[in-house]
C-alpha cells in the first residue's frame, strides 16, 4: 500500500472513530481481555485490515468484477446501509439494503460525472420500510479524468458520512491510479520486448537456416539437431507470456543461439560457460541476457557498428576468432552474471551515448533496453556495469537479487 493510501486510511480511521461509526455501528462485540491496545489502535488496525482486503481487486481497475469483490468491504469501512460503485455508464455493483434504488443512481450522478464534484441528494423512495433516506456521491478520478462514482446511502443526512465517503473515495482513486500505472508498465515492457525481438536480425534467421541447409546432405544428423535448436530458440524468443524467466531458461536459450552461430562460423567462435547450479532458479526479466550475448557476437564476428560521425574501432579481420566467457556465480543474496568478450570494444564516450538513448535506431538497443529494464525492476543500483575500450573487448556485469517481491520466473 502506498504512503498516500495509508495516510488516507489513518484519516478515515480517526474520522470513523470520532463519529462512532467504527466502534458503534461495526464493532458490536466487546473487547476481549486478550485484546491489547487502545480503542484508537483497534480502530486503526481494523480499518487498515479491511482496506487491505479491498485493495487487490481494485488494482485490476474499475470493472464490474473488481467493484463486486471490493464493495462489501468498502461499505464495511463506512459502516453505511448501502453503497454502490458506478463507471461512467452504469451501476457496477450495489451492496446493502434497497437494491431498488439502483435504477435511479445514474440520474443522480450525471452532473458529478460531468463536473467531478461531490454531490448529496435525497435518497428517499416513498417506501416507509426502506432505511435509505439520504445519499452522498463522490467522483472516482485518475489524472483529472472521472472514471465513475462511489455512492453511500444512509437513513439520514450526515456530514461525517460525507467526509468519510470522500476519504474512502480518495483511497479507491489511489488504487485505480496504481492499476493504470500497472497497465502502462505492462504495455511499456511489452513494447521493450518487441524491440528486442526486432533486434533478432532477419539475416541471423536466414543465415541460420542456410547453415542448417548446408548440413542436410553432408551431415543429416547435425542438420536435424540444429533445426531443433533453431525451433526451440525461436519459440523461446517469441513466446507470448511471462514478463520474467529463470536464469536456467535464459542460459539455455543462449546456448541454442550460440550453437546456431557456431554452425556458421565454426572455430571463429569460442565460448566458455561457468555456472553455479544454485543460481539457476533465480528469476530475471525475460530476454535480459540474450541481447548482451547477441551484441558481442554481432559486433565481434560481424564487425563494429559506428555511430554516425563518431570515431570507432575498425571492423575485426575476417578470420579473427572471438572468445566469449559467460559466468553466473553465487554472490550471497545475489547472483552475479558476467558476459565478457575480446572483440572490438568501443570508446567509453560512445557507450555513454548509447546508455543515454542516443545510439540511433539500430545501435546499442540491447544494452539500453536491458539496462533500463533492470533498473525498473530492481532499482537504480542494479543497472549494467560495463567496462570497455577500443580494441579491448567488453565486460558486462549485472547483479540479480535471488528474491524480489513480484519477480517470479515462468
Amino acid at each position: 500500500m502506498t504512503g498516500a493510501g495509508i495516510a488516507v486510511l489513518l484519516v478515515l480511521a480517526a474520522l470513523l472513530l470520532g463519529s462512532g461509526y467504527l466502534l458503534g455501528r461495526r464493532a458490536a462485540r466487546p473487547l476481549r481481555p486478550s485484546d491489547v491496545g487502545t480503542p484508537v489502535e483497534h480502530a486503526t488496525f481494523e480499518t487498515l485490515h479491511t482496506a487491505s482486503l479491498a485493495a487487490p481487486p481494485l488494482r485490476a481497475g474499475l470493472t464490474e468484477e473488481s467493484a463486486g469483490r471490493s464493495a462489501r468491504r468498502l461499505r464495511s469501512l463506512l459502516g453505511t446501509d448501502a453503497l454502490c460503485l458506478t463507471d461512467r455508464e452504469r451501476v457496477l455493483v450495489w451492496d446493502g439494503a434497497g437494491h431498488h434504488h439502483g435504477k435511479d443512481v445514474m440520474d443522480h450522478v450525471r452532473g458529478l460525472l460531468a463536473n467531478g464534484r461531490d454531490t448529496a441528494f435525497d435518497g428517499g423512495c416513498g417506501d416507509l420500510d426502506c432505511p435509505l433516506r439520504w445519499a452522498v456521491a463522490v467522483p472516482l478520478t485518475v489524472d483529472n479524468r472521472v472514471l465513475g462514482a462511489l455512492v453511500a446511502y444512509a437513513p439520514r443526512e450526515s456530514a461525517v458520512l460525507a467526509r468519510a465517503a470522500g476519504e474512502v473515495a480518495r483511497w479507491v482513486c489511489v488504487q485505480l491510479e496504481l492499476a493504470e500505472l500497472d497497465r502502462s508498465r505492462t504495455q511499456l515492457i511489452e513494447a521493450e520486448i518487441k524491440a528486442l525481438r526486432a533486434q533478432i536480425s532477419p539475416h541471423f534467421l536466414f543465415n541460420s537456416l542456410a547453415a542448417i541447409a548446408s548440413f542436410v546432405r553432408t551431415d543429416p544428423e547435425q542438420a536435424r539437431e540444429l533445426l531443433l535448436e533453431f525451433a526451440d530458440f525461436t519459440r523461446y524468443s517469441f513466446r507470448r507470456h511471462g514478463e520474467f524467466t529463470t536464469l536456467a531458461d535464459e542460459l539455455h536459450s543462449i546456448d541454442q543461439y550460440l550453437a546456431l552461430v557456431r554452425a556458421r562460423f565454426g572455430e571463429r567462435l569460442a565460448v566458455t560457460l561457468q555456472v553455479a547450479p544454485e543460481v539457476l532458479p533465480v528469476a530475471l526479466p525475460f530476454l535480459c541476457l540474450q541481447p548482451l550475448v547477441e551484441n558481442a557476437v554481432k559486433h565481434g564476428l560481424e564487425g563494429a557498428v559506428r555511430l554516425p560521425g563518431a570515431p570507432g574501432a575498425a571492423p575485426r579481420p575476417a578470420d579473427a576468432p572471438l572468445r566469449i566467457t559467460i559466468s553466473a556465480l553465487d554472490a550471497g543474496s545475489e547472483a552475479e552474471v558476467v558476459i565478457e568478450d575480446d572483440g572490438t570494444g568501443m570508446e567509453p564516450a560512445r557507450l555513454r551515448q548509447i546508455l543515454r538513448g542516443e545510439g540511433g535506431a539500430s545501435t546499442g538497443i540491447g544494452l539500453l533496453n536491458v539496462d533500463e529494464r533492470l533498473r525498473q525492476v530492481y532499482g537504480d543500483d542494479y543497472g549494467l556495469v560495463i567496462e570497455t575500450g577500443v580494441g579491448a573487448g567488453m565486460r558486462i556485469t549485472l547483479r540479480l537479487p535471488k528474491y524480489r517481491a513480484g519477480v517470479h520466473g515462468s
